[in-house]
């Protein structure tokens, strides 16, 4: 069979890989095409473009290059129906993807989507759109499955979350040998400092994860670089770098720093006491104000219902309130309440076999 996969962020490759390998296991003679990254190009996908060439953040950085995104989602139409896939498989990344699913469904194209855009966060009007182009939706949140079926109507299937999955059978290895090979200090606490995987995102979060850093000068603080970032973002800083080690990092540090996203569940699955922080330009803060209608801003908080974690956004996320918000996670009462948190968060997600589940679906409704 053949299937062609389109994720936008670094997430999506590594829950589209994860999902790959488990659809691969089924379907051997499997031929795959994807938008993605190096995850999923090692799972034997051939990769059309890479993630790093589509993440673009914010209502103003989208405006500015509306031309590229508009020239990507032609390419995209052109190549899909040129490789004539039996299944396109859409992962999050909503504003591209779901372009790219109302287009399919009038070629008559099976469309699957894996992790459901965050409707019930902003735009719900997305939500007849998404029952009128998708054929199947997967989702990995729990909150979401009353929010389709008993809201909208909608018929889903709630997989768990895939990162479950990567966590099971994670090797976390020894913190010495982890110390070792990022030549990081052995006797000062690791914290670690997550400023996102975007560049625009990165640039404005790294100033005030830095300036919290020099306020504790007996920790070891260390940024986790996505891979795919350049080099010059990260030069000159006080603090350690490491790349592509993020699961590692998160494993033997004592608390963390995170941008609001992904990051934030990954953290507390490691059972990382955070802060949540997050910073963007004042004119895309201004109009998300306006269209996001949550109380929360991290997942973790977000499946728990409850504060569970602090969250510093905008000008609350300045040196001075990080510097206070990470003393009082450091050790203590709060330290331990996000730790219980996390075991009930743990529970709401359910156990692994994420990518199994929706690589069965897919492979038993393609077949169909």
């Amino acid at each position: 069979m053949r299937y062609y996969v389109i994720a936008g962020e670094a997430s999506g490759d590594l829950h589209g890989a994860n999902m790959l390998k488990a659809l691969q296991g089924k379907d051997p003679t499997a031929v795959i095409r994807a938008w993605g990254g190096d995850r999923m190009q090692a799972e034997g996908a051939t990769l059309v473009k890479h993630y790093r060439d589509l993440a673009f953040m914010g209502f103003w950085e989208v405006a500015k290059n509306l031309r590229t995104i508009l020239n990507n989602i032609k390419l995209c139409k052109e190549d899909i129906a040129k490789f004539k896939p039996d299944a396109l498989i859409l992962i999050d990344y909503p504003g591209f993807n779901l372009r790219i699913a109302e287009w399919a469904k009038a070629q008559r194209i099976p469309v699957h989507y894996y992790i459901s855009p965050q409707v019930w966060a902003w735009k719900e009007n997305r939500v007849k759109l998404m029952a009128r182009v998708i054929d199947y939706l997967y989702i990995i949140l729990p909150f979401e499955k009353p929010f389709f079926e008993e809201k909208h109507c909608i018929p889903v299937d709630f997989v768990g979350h895939p990162l479950l999955d990567e966590l099971s059978h994670f090797d976390t290895g020894s913190e010495v040998n982890f110390r070792k090979q990022h030549k990081l200090p052995k006797d000062k606490p690791i914290i670690a400092l997550l400023p996102g995987s975007r560049t625009q995102e990165v640039k404005k979060m790294l100033d005030v994860m830095v300036a919290t850093a020099k306020q504790f000068p007996d920790y070891c603080f260390v940024v986790a670089a996505a891979p795919h970032l350049i080099d010059s973002l990260f030069e000159g800083l006080p603090v350690y770098v490491v790349r592509n080690d993020t699961y590692t990092l998160l494993a033997h540090a004592a608390a963390a720093l995170v941008t609001s996203g992904t990051a934030t569940l990954e953290t507390a699955l490691f059972e990382v006491p955070q802060v949540v922080c997050y910073k963007t330009s004042a004119l895309s803060y201004a109009i998300g104000k306006q269209v996001v209608k949550l109380p929360y801003i991290s997942l973790v908080n977000l499946i728990l219902d409850k504060n569970a974690v602090p969250e510093r956004i905008q000008s609350d996320c300045n040196s001075k309130q990080l510097a206070t918000d990470l003393a009082e996670i450091l050790t203590g009462v709060k330290r331990q309440a996000q730790l219980d948190a996390y075991k009930t968060l743990k529970e709401k997600l359910g156990g692994s076999g994420a990518s199994a589940a929706v690589a069965k679906l897919i492979l038993e409704r393609t077949h169909a």
